[in-house]
């Protein structure tokens, strides 16, 4: 079979020179270039279908040099066109139609004049010469070299000339891949395409033509400011009508992807356009569409539309809030996305919740829950203060209040006075609420209207209500009112007080100002809760008292006077008294405002600023207001229904929480010590702790009722005894012991480990029952002179033989006294003690114990040490353990760890620290002698 004959258009240099013949010609219309018509027409028809889709074509072709051929074409035949050809429904002639290769055109039939046959030539020239770049125009190199020859400004010519579809979709096409680049995208809009590219779209009626279009459309919108020119200049509207028309799902496609990136940062322009041009409709019932691409793409549009406050109301009745929820809900379900993909519905629902028809509609479709679980989210935690201030919308609902109360979103609150502030952008002012639409007037239109500040700051919670702004405010300072109290229906409530130094500084109302941080949403909800008859329940709590304590004493500023309110107000209503104690509020009021310990710095201690004066005015004041509940009759009838008839925990509670909050010594006297509530708090110690701070707690409520029941007791600790020192008192056991004695030992005890000490017998035998048996009595050690005293170590032997010879206070009995830091159990102080009592000399194991402590009770000891004195098991030492302890100038800190260290010495041997603690907390101790520390 032979070859086939090869053509001249197989020939990319001879497809180029006809291009670069035809581009030096003059193609008006009523020249006849018939003779030319034909290798020019199949040099355009092979360089489209052959060479330039070839691989490489495309960089062979701009390396030939064919670019600036082409674009010269394009340029004559913009000129040879006088005026706008009408528009014509259906593609221009197809160039195959030309006479066969290599033969001469076909001459049948009548020839046409030059006048009729001229705008055709022209089209077809047109459709091949705007294929061959459109196609060149996708790849990189070719759009800047197109856009260095200013082959746009011919495109934008052609664009306003040729009205035929064909040609509009070519040209469509090349400056929307133009487009892709932002150099050449600023040219297009300079050059003025856009308006002629939305005139297509409204006159233009073919498929292709129309998808072309709107890529153009979609691919100049590259920049915030090009979007907003697209919509200024009216290319938003005709989209959105096309959308409502029900196009062709290809042309959908194209429609949806085109208004997603015209709406970013959506624009006024923007939104007015897409709800006039009937398109909310559309896009709500396209997502819901079969198709993924199509129906993600519809919402998010949907989303972004949400940035406007005066297209979500109609979107709202349109079904946009329903449609957005159920996205977000099936992105943070099991099967769902990423976290970052959830972020522009989150943004959209919070935005929704600022028009009370939407915040309606979300509270029945589900969205609280929603919000709420975002809120517990620690993934979305920098989303958190915009769903905070988007839950402000709600805060005069009360159905919507009361289900987020029982969701727990008063503690998620509480936790978010101290987080750091998001990295969400700030909303402009058209995201503000549409309840009440802004009001231009003529004469100052950048202005809005005292109505339009008003439901902004309404909506951004600056104020409660319209009432709270009056006109003569200065917009630009934002005041916020004093909340009105609420009027307590309980007796005894007491009027709201602010300490001294947190109080703000008297002002007039017009000038009054309250700061306003990332914490402000969330303190707003927070008041308007405390303001409920009952707070209790929800405000009353651990994590709810946490993070308003952690805030008030954390914030880098003065906290905002609205916690101190909120804490003031709980502190002053009757229905709140239960709550505190049951919830150890009281006791943490304490330790975090006057004690400035906090659950985070227990038992280790953490880095933190200074504790501050006025912290611990405040919880003074607080403490104070609670008083007032507890002694009035209401309190009184609340705290023994606690302590008699509570369960357990409240039982323990009340009896720790009564030193803190009653100073009337008949109340306190007979709930504590009358009704037993001591010994149930006492109980308590050896039992697992029911709050993290319940050591903390505990010591200082009994070292509080230590102080009420002996207010005067001052113990003085007793100062240590150094070997070194000169003793207290004459040592008479000293003679005995140098190389001539006098007077001279008649007696010598002997050791187990062979070391002989020289003795007196009738001073040894006259200082105990046990000697004078020993060494006067029928046994046999009373006729002999060496006696052997078995179990004693020599350390342990010198203090007792001091003793026997009359030595008190010599310092003898510091000999055998570990350091401090060393264990007491094991030690030769142990053995001293076990022998002194072994041998009958009470006198000197009051003088051990009195050595003992002054090394490990005095001002140098530490927890550690109470608890190792405490494990000698001695009554007298346990009973200064507990003095130590409860001392009232104790540091609150090692007093909490001393208790702490008492309660696991005791082991399950309990009562002998109960029998202590209640000796010392009466004021008498074990011994019978009465408090007292003296060496």
């Amino acid at each position: 079979m032979a070859a086939a004959k090869p053509v001249p258009t197989d020939s990319l240099s001879f497809c180029l020179a006809q291009l670069t013949a035809a581009a030096g010609e003059c193609l008006v219309a009523g020249k006849d270039t018939t003779t030319n018509e034909t290798p020019l027409g199949r040099a355009l028809l092979a360089l489209r279908k052959r060479h330039v889709k070839a691989k490489g074509g495309i960089e062979r072709f701009r390396a030939r040099g064919g670019l600036r051929p082409l674009l010269a074409l394009l340029r004559r035949a913009a000129e040879a066109a006088p005026a706008p050809f009408p528009a014509s429904s259906g593609s221009a002639p197809s160039l195959e139609v030309e006479a066969p290769p290599g033969g001469p055109a076909s001459s049948s039939g009548p020839a046409p004049s030059a006048a009729s046959s001229s705008p055709s030539r022209l089209r077809k020239t047109l459709d091949s010469a705007l294929s061959i770049l459109a196609n060149c125009c996708t790849e990189g190199a070719c759009r800047t070299e197109v856009r260095r020859l200013g082959g746009i400004l011919s495109l934008v010519t052609v664009l306003q000339c040729m009205k035929t579809d064909s040609i509009q979709n070519r040209t469509a096409r090349a400056l929307g891949n133009l487009a892709k680049e932002p150099e050449s995208c600023g040219i297009i809009h300079s050059a003025g395409a856009v308006p002629l590219l939305v005139e297509s779209l409204t006159a233009c009626q073919d498929s292709d033509c129309l998808q072309s279009v709107v890529r153009a459309l979609r691919n100049l919108a590259d920049s915030p400011q090009h979007r907003l020119a697209l919509a200024q200049q009216g290319a938003v509207r005709p989209l959105a009508e096309l959308l409502a028309t029900a196009p062709n799902p290809a042309l959908t496609v194209a429609l949806v992807r085109a208004l997603l990136e015209l709406s970013r940062n959506c624009s006024r322009a923007c939104a007015e356009q897409l709800s006039l041009g009937g398109g909310l409709g559309p896009l709500v019932s396209l997502a819901s569409d079969p198709k993924r691409t199509v129906r993600e793409t519809a919402i998010l549009v949907l989303a972004n539309l949400c940035s406007q406050g005066l297209v979500r109301p109609a979107l709202g009745n349109a079904g946009g809030v329903e449609v957005l929820l159920d996205e977000l809900r099936r992105r943070r379900g099991p099967n769902g996305t990423t976290i970052a993909s959830q972020q522009p519905l989150v943004r959209a629902v919070c935005l929704l919740c600022r028009e009370a028809i939407n915040r309606a509609r979300l509270r029945e479709a589900g969205g609280l829950e929603l919000l709420m679980g975002l809120l517990r989210d620690a993934r979305a935690s920098s989303w958190h203060p915009r769903v905070v201030a988007a839950l402000v919308g709600f805060l005069y609902d009360t159905a919507s209040l009361t289900r987020l109360q029982a969701l727990g979103l008063v503690p998620l609150l509480a936790g978010q006075l101290c987080g750091e502030a998001g990295d969400e952008e700030e909303e402009g002012r058209e995201a503000a609420s549409w309840d009440f639409p802004e009001e231009r007037t003529p004469e100052r239109p950048e202005a809005g209207s005292l109505r339009s500040l008003r439901s902004w700051l309404i909506s951004e919670g600056y104020a409660a209500g319209p009432g709270d702004i009056s006109p003569d405010r200065s917009p630009e300072h934002c005041p916020l009112p004093e909340p009105t109290e609420p009027t307590s229906p309980m007796p005894g409530l007491a009027t709201l007080r602010m300490p001294r130094t947190l109080r703000t500084p008297d002002r007039s109302p017009a000038t009054f100002e309250e700061p306003w941080g990332h914490e402000g949403p969330a303190l707003l909800l927070l008041s308007r809760f405390s303001q409920a008859p009952d707070p209790s329940g929800a405000l009353v709590t651990g994590p709810a008292l946490c993070g308003l304590l952690a805030y008030v004493t954390g914030a880098p500023g003065p906290p905002s006077p609205r916690a101190l309110r909120i804490l003031t107000r709980l502190t002053c209503n009757p229905a709140c008294l239960e709550a505190f104690v049951r919830s150890y509020g009281a006791a943490l009021l304490r330790a975090w405002l006057v004690l400035g310990v906090s659950p985070d710095d227990w038992p280790a201690t953490r880095a933190r600023l200074t504790h501050q004066s006025q912290h611990r005015e405040l919880g003074e004041m607080l403490l104070q207001n609670l008083t007032v509940q507890a002694e009035s009759p209401y309190g009184t009838g609340a705290l023994t229904h606690l302590l008699l008839s509570g369960s357990s925990e409240d039982r323990v509670a009340c009896a720790l929480t009564l030193p803190f909050i009653c100073r009337k010594p008949s109340l306190w006297r007979r709930l504590l010590l009358d009704q037993g509530g001591l010994r149930v708090l006492l109980a308590a110690l050896t039992r697992p702790a029911p709050h993290p701070l319940f050591f903390f707690f505990a010591a200082d409520s009994l070292s509080c009722l230590q102080s009420l029941l002996s207010p005067t007791v001052n113990p003085v600790f007793p100062t240590a005894v150094a070997m070194d020192q000169d003793p207290l008192s004459p040592c008479l056991y000293e003679s005995l012991l140098g190389p001539a004695p006098s007077p001279a030992p008649d007696l010598h005890f002997l050791l187990d480990s062979g070391l002989q000490l020289p003795a007196q017998r009738a001073a040894s035998a006259t200082a105990s029952p046990f000697f004078r048996a020993l060494l006067a009595g029928s046994f046999a050690e009373a006729q002999m002179d060496l006696v052997p005293l078995r179990s004693l170590s020599p350390s342990a032997a010198r203090p007792i033989l001091h003793h026997l010879h009359g030595c008190r206070g010599c310092g003898a009995a510091l000999g055998p006294i570990p350091p401090l830091g060393q264990p007491l159990l094991g030690s030769e102080a142990e053995e001293a003690l076990e022998a002194a009592g072994r041998f009958l000399l009470p006198g000197l194991e009051e003088e051990l114990e009195e050595a003992v402590s002054c090394i490990h009770l005095g001002p140098q000891g530490g927890p550690q040490s109470v608890g190792e004195v405490f494990r000698l098991g001695r009554p007298r030492l346990t009973t200064l353990c507990v003095r130590w302890t409860l001392w009232s100038g104790q540091c609150p800190r090692k007093r909490a760890l001393a208790l702490m260290g008492l309660v696991e010495a005791s082991g399950k041997e309990t009562e002998p620290l109960t029998e202590a603690l209640l000796a010392v907390i009466m004021g008498v101790d074990l011994d019978g002698k009465g408090p007292g520390l003296d060496c």
